[in-house]
């Protein structure tokens, strides 16, 4: 089964069983929508719903390009230097490991405090959630260098800048995608949690409004929506990786294609 379409067809499958499975757990046990809904009826709220939604979903989908893009500058900046200066790596990596360590949820109500409640917390939750996973990476392509080919470099004159952009950077490009890809769904995970505690709007608001009013479909309508921008984020990044980095990419199922299963 390594044909191209199968490969296509396989999400689309196991999604499609993964909805066939919770439609028949509700009915299997007669579970009421308050508490957990039918794929159905949270299809049903998404269009019943789709023009508030729409607006906060724009809202949602703002704030976290906001922050993941914030993440994005300064996570590269730090992780190249991070990954080329062994001091910066001795220096930061202890502070960006506690730092991370925190939960980002406890951060909302100081974040309220000092911007406000709007938007600009849930750009900064998007930010702490989504920086750490782009410097960790992109510090990891640039240390794991061989060092022969830096000696190899610095014989033939180059100067650390050469280094740095001719080696540094695209040796670091598979990292830096797979940081995108894992940092991107994090950053709405993030926009989400802030705007529950403290938004005036967005998806988070939306369940928010909607779990006080018992109204579970609209929730896990909420939810889908969040998941949708989160795959198709997820699948920009994994192609644009695909066009830059196919030198790199060896393939999924790595164990199959070896042993020729």
């Amino acid at each position: 089964m390594n044909s191209p379409f199968a490969h296509r067809l396989a999400p689309w499958v196991a999604g499609l069983l993964m909805i066939l499975l919770w439609w028949a757990v509700v009915r299997a046990f007669g579970i009421e929508s308050f508490i957990l809904p039918t794929p159905f009826e949270a299809l049903y709220a998404l269009y019943q719903f789709h023009a508030v939604l729409l607006h906060h979903i724009l809202t949602t989908f703002v704030t976290t390009v906001l922050g993941f893009g914030l993440a994005v500058v300064l996570g590269v900046i730090l992780g190249v230097l991070v990954g080329s200066f062994r001091i910066i790596y001795s220096a930061l990596y202890p502070i960006l490991v506690g730092f991370n360590s925190v939960p980002k949820a406890a951060l909302v109500p100081v974040l309220v405090i000092w911007c406000g409640v709007g938007p600009l917390p849930a750009i900064f939750t998007a930010f702490l959630l989504s920086f750490f996973p782009i410097v960790v990476n992109v510090a990891t392509g640039f240390a794991t260098i061989e060092p022969e080919l830096l000696d190899v470099l610095r014989a033939l004159g180059a100067s650390r800048r050469d280094m740095i952009m001719k080696i540094g950077i695209p040796r670091s490009l598979p990292y830096f995608f797979a940081s995108l890809k894992i940092s991107i769904t994090l950053a709405f995970v993030g926009s989400v949690i802030a705007e529950i505690v403290a938004g005036n709007s967005g998806i988070g608001n939306v369940m928010l409004v909607a779990s006080s009013n018992f109204n579970i479909p609209l929730v896990f309508a909420a939810l889908i929506a969040v998941a949708v921008m989160g795959i198709a984020m997820y699948s920009v990044f994994a192609f644009i990786e695909k066009r830059l980095t196919s030198w790199s990419v060896r393939g999924a199922g790595g164990i199959e294609m070896a042993t020729g299963g």
